[in-house]
């Protein structure tokens, strides 16, 4: 219900923007605002952008909990997305995102209704508890082990017997349909 009065409410309000603030000042000195905040929202996005990465490189070299960088990077992401769309109230949306103060308040507001049920970070590489299967690697057993790619359950193969099969085949391709009666120019 909320994205609905979104889609519905930001339209509304940028087109009466639009109207109010082209009243004011003109049609060419509004779309000239309007491709400005879109340069400059560019410009603020990429350096905050750089900015950010570091930030969530040296999270995980320090193996800290990234999701305060990875928030602070979505945010900016969908700052440049609203900059580049016209409008002064996406515009004004987008500069308070790139604000690094309104996206640590809007991190903490966010984190308070949030509850992450489980995070992990790295591998169990090294360790072989007593669920390790030695075809697949260590890898933790237990109700948090998650789902591990590889081969699924069935008989095992025997010594000497491979996992390749060989075989012929032969591409068909299906008979071309016309999508319409023979005008007597082409054929079919």
């Amino acid at each position: 219900m909320w994205l609905f009065l979104a889609f519905v409410a930001v339209p509304l309000i940028e087109i009466a923007l639009f109207i109010q603030v082209g009243g004011l000042i003109g049609l060419w000195p509004t779309l000239a605002i309007v491709v400005l905040t879109a340069i400059v929202g560019t410009w603020l996005v990429r350096s905050q952008g750089a900015a950010v990465m570091n930030n969530l490189r040296g999270s995980f070299n320090r193996l800290e909990d990234p999701s305060e960088p990875l928030a602070h990077g979505a945010m900016i992401l969908l700052a440049g997305a609203l900059l580049l769309t016209p409008g002064f109230f996406t515009d004004a949306v987008g500069f308070a995102l790139l604000t690094p103060a309104f996206r640590s308040a809007a991190f903490h507001f966010l984190k308070k209704r949030v509850k992450v049920q489980r995070f992990e970070m790295g591998g169990q590489a090294g360790r072989a508890g007593p669920g390790a299967d030695p075809r697949r690697g260590p890898h933790p057993s237990g109700p948090q082990a998650g789902p591990r790619p590889g081969p699924r359950p069935g008989p095992r193969p025997t010594a000497g017997s491979g996992d390749v099969i060989e075989g012929e085949f032969r591409e068909v391709e299906p008979p071309k349909q016309p999508t319409h009666r023979p005008s007597g120019w082409t054929k079919h």
